[in-house]
């Protein structure tokens, strides 16, 4: 239906600058087409499909149910009643086959071959939520599982009025420290870099690495929601988890498309 998508976000992204501090990101204004992206904002899935992380067990420990998620799989998305079914299974036809992964992966080349050198062939997997965030949430400094090796965080809102609740980028007071991504700190351990805006049409991507700081400051703002598609790139054996007896259950997708570097 909407012929050259996946052609156009992939020249966006794969022509945009990297910035190197304080971790590999970058970010990306009108990374969809103009008609595509207004489509995607009015099929929006209704909330009543959306679930917790908890109740999906997707998350260990405590995490706020103020975020609610769709998982881009082919069951979750047959739920959906029309028009909403036939639109995300489009989107995810193109975005989940592995056509878009092995595109963009190269950009970040040098990055993941000094994470994962010496390791073997390495088998990658990717997964795409649609999310919605609520007035109350807010997410500490962390740097992701160890199971992440890509983040794409596409911001979807309506206009420019919430710029200001993007994800920030955080460097820790601490000199040197840095977390392999199983703990969320206290926001007065960093200083805040910088703030991706929030704007329609944008993205957000960065590597995982053991300094990948990055939150959500918390929304005071009054009846607001934020929406988001978030794509990630995961790989099945974290080189930090090696050493222990299982890799997490939530960093499996049983139905997700694999591939290698």
């Amino acid at each position: 239906m909407y012929s050259g998508v996946s052609r156009h976000v992939i020249y966006r992204v794969a022509n945009a600058p990297i910035n190197e501090y304080p971790f590999p990101h970058l970010y990306v204004r009108d990374v969809f087409p103009t008609d595509y992206y207004r489509a995607l904002r009015e099929h929006l899935p209704p909330a009543e499909y959306l679930s917790t992380l908890t109740s999906l067990k997707r998350v260990q420990g405590a995490y706020p149910d103020t975020r609610v998620v769709l998982p881009l799989t082919p069951d979750d998305v047959a739920e959906l009643p029309q028009p909403y079914r036939g639109f995300w299974q489009e989107l995810g036809t193109w975005l989940l086959t592995g056509t878009f992964a092995e595109a963009v992966m190269p950009k970040f080349g040098v990055y993941l071959k000094q994470r994962f050198q010496g390791m073997g062939d390495m088998q990658f997997f990717n997964e795409a939520l649609v999310v919605k965030d609520s007035t109350t949430y807010s997410l500490g400094p962390h740097t992701d599982t160890p199971a992440k090796v890509l983040s794409f965080l596409f911001y979807l809102p309506a206009d420019d009025s919430m710029s200001h609740l993007g994800t920030s980028i955080y460097a820790p007071k601490k000199p040197g420290f840095r977390c392999i991504g199983e703990t969320h700190h206290d926001f007065d351990q960093f200083d805040r870099v910088v703030t991706l805006p929030y704007v329609p049409n944008s993205l957000f991507a960065f590597l995982k690495t053991h300094d990948s700081f990055h939150g959500v400051e918390p929304i005071a703002d009054s009846s607001i929601k934020r929406d988001l598609l978030l794509y990630d790139i995961k790989v099945s054996n974290p080189p930090e988890l090696r050493q222990r007896s299982a890799t997490p259950a939530a960093a499996v997708a049983p139905t997700a498309t694999r591939f290698s570097l």
